[in-house]
């Protein structure tokens, strides 16, 4: 069976993908749900200086330190990010990368340069009123979430580091080589900001595609589907 990393979204961390975890490894996968520094349980670690390459250290560790190999690597959101500079800085580790309606970076990119027209702005606003200036306050959990999993999520999320969405990557290319695909989740769109690159996953050599009818986090609400999805690229 096969080794899933998850390198996961803004403001939920680990805990977030609980769900996911008996239903893995009842198939007989492993499934590490690494939260990064200063989210989560380790918000207590929470500071200025973290950015971009803190995250991805974070999960560089893991792949180093539990020994890791032929990793599928999930990044979902701003996981995305995440997983992208970890699988070009550690590829022979890597047997794939699963985006799950996440950034796919190119050299250079910031997840603050990627968003829709306005949207960056709107996040700096947010920031600078809510956040005093380099926080992101959490935003809201998607409309089909559950009152319970609203319930048991919201109160969990916490602010993310503005100055992880404006870093830019850097990136050598080696991620390009790995096989990779791409989940998109198509309920509740306005603004979206993953359809360019489910769309890139289609046009490029390298990629398979999956859509899911589900909003953002499909690992909170379509635990089973996302389930079946990993387990046969797992194969």
């Amino acid at each position: 069976m096969a080794t899933f990393v998850v390198a996961h979204g803004a403001w939920g961390a680990g805990w977030f993908w609980k769900k996911m975890r008996p239903l893995m490894h009842g198939l007989g996968h492993e499934f590490f749900t690494p939260s990064y520094t200063g989210i989560g349980e380790r918000s207590h670690l929470l500071s200025r200086d973290i950015n971009l390459e803190t995250h991805i250290t974070d999960v560089l560790q893991v792949l180093k330190f539990e020994d890791l190999q032929d990793v599928v690597l999930i990044g979902h959101s701003y996981g995305g990010m995440v997983a992208t500079g970890v699988a070009d800085r550690a590829p022979l580790r890597i047997a794939r990368v699963v985006y799950v309606d996440a950034f796919v970076p190119r050299n250079g990119q910031s997840a603050m340069s990627l968003q829709p027209p306005g949207e960056a702005d709107r996040i700096r606003k947010l920031s600078k009123e809510q956040g005093d200036g380099w926080l992101i306050p959490p935003n809201p959990m998607p409309a089909d979430s559950s009152a319970e999993d609203i319930a048991w999520g919201t109160p969990k999320r916490t602010a993310q580091p503005l100055a992880c969405f404006e870093q830019a990557i850097t990136l050598t290319g080696a991620v390009d080589k790995l096989p990779r695909s791409y989940i998109y989740c198509s309920k509740f769109r306005p603004g979206d900001v993953f359809r360019q690159f489910a769309e890139r996953a289609q046009s490029e050599s390298g990629w398979t595609s999956f859509e899911m009818p589900s909003s953002h986090n499909p690992q909170v609400t379509m635990p089973q589907e996302l389930m079946q999805i990993l387990h046969r690229l797992a194969g």
